[in-house]
């Protein structure tokens, strides 16, 4: 990690700058026609098609992307066992480091692009049938060595993805924060037909939790940015006014379009650029000030929002 890069990157957002997050990995790779495994989804790529991920990076990067996520979302070990490859889980996770970093220094010709290393509760929460149901212990192990190889690799900070629990959510955000990176805290949500924010709950094995249960015992614990993610575009508005009403920090929005029908992502649903760039822009007049995308979203929708988005957030939107 350098030091000066995350400082150059906090000074952007704290003058109120739009930072540009990259789209999509693992779908991106689907759709360049990289087979997805149906325990370990995309983390397989970085040793089996390392020349797609890394041009994957590559293009987000010329679409305009600020920041590039390392292809470790289902890259912990216990995601890599159920798939025969947890004894490289070590290569699997540096190689993913070092393709974003071979990715900018092809791709982003002087311009800044930070790396944030992904970490999620993909394998730990999900039911799956057939797959074992991992231990508390056993998931604390598995986080701590890939948040290790994150920054052996050289992340410049954190990202937590699709937090959905309480339980895993607490193990994942305490091995995060232990590595002395910055962390940033992506929550997945829906809204019920009362209007309550609660988590998305799709394929996992806890139901029925409101956000700001999820929320509170997460974000107790540290965290420097909130992000709404893989959430329907429908909900990001609602969710950002809540998090803007007790989350003092800079705030994100990725949602993804379309669906999973595990392994794959199904496409026939995604929102276009130009109607995706449209609702970005409420979300920054709200004062989310780092946009991108998740599943489904790919370089196409980057390039519009770099094209399209103001470069700050209204002044009365600052926090």
């Amino acid at each position: 990690m350098s030091i000066e890069s995350m400082k150059e990157l906090n000074g952007r957002l704290e003058r109120g700058e739009v930072v540009i997050l990259d789209g999509a990995i693992g779908t991106e790779l689907q759709h360049r026609g990289v087979p997805m495994d149906w325990a370990a989804w995309c983390a397989i790529a970085n040793v089996s098609h390392p020349d797609l991920v890394r041009q994957v990076h590559e293009d987000y990067i010329k679409a305009g992307a600020d920041i590039i996520t390392t292809n470790t979302f289902s890259s912990a070990r216990h995601s890599l066992e159920p798939a025969k490859r947890g004894g490289q889980a070590r290569e699997i996770n540096l190689r993913a480091v070092a393709l974003t970093k071979e990715a900018r220094a092809r791709a982003a010709k002087g311009r800044p692009v930070y790396i944030a290393g992904s970490m999620s509760p993909f394998g730990a929460l999900m039911e799956a049938g057939g797959l074992e149901r991992h231990s508390l212990a056993k998931l604390r192990s598995s986080y701590k060595e890939q948040a290790s190889l994150l920054v052996e690799g050289g992340v410049d900070f954190i990202l937590l993805e699709m937090i959905r629990d309480v339980e895993r959510a607490t193990i994942i955000m305490e091995e995060a924060v232990a590595t002395g990176l910055p962390v940033w805290v992506g929550f997945s949500t829906k809204v019920d037909k009362d209007g309550v924010i609660k988590i998305r709950d799709e394929w996992v094995i806890v139901r029925d939790l409101t956000f700001d249960q999820v929320y509170k015992a997460v974000m107790a614990l540290g965290g420097s940015v909130v992000a709404v993610m893989h959430s329907e575009v429908e909900y990001i508005q609602p969710t950002l006014k809540d998090i803007k009403a007790r989350w003092k920090g800079p705030v994100g929005a990725y949602p993804n379009s379309g669906y999973w029908e595990r392994p794959d992502w199904k496409f026939d649903k995604v929102v276009s650029p130009e109607a995706y760039l449209s609702e970005a822009k409420k979300w920054v007049q709200m004062g989310a000030q780092i946009i991108g995308g998740c599943c489904g979203i790919g370089p196409q929708h980057i390039e519009v929002l770099k094209k399209g988005l103001p470069t700050r957030i209204p002044a009365s939107a600052k926090r």
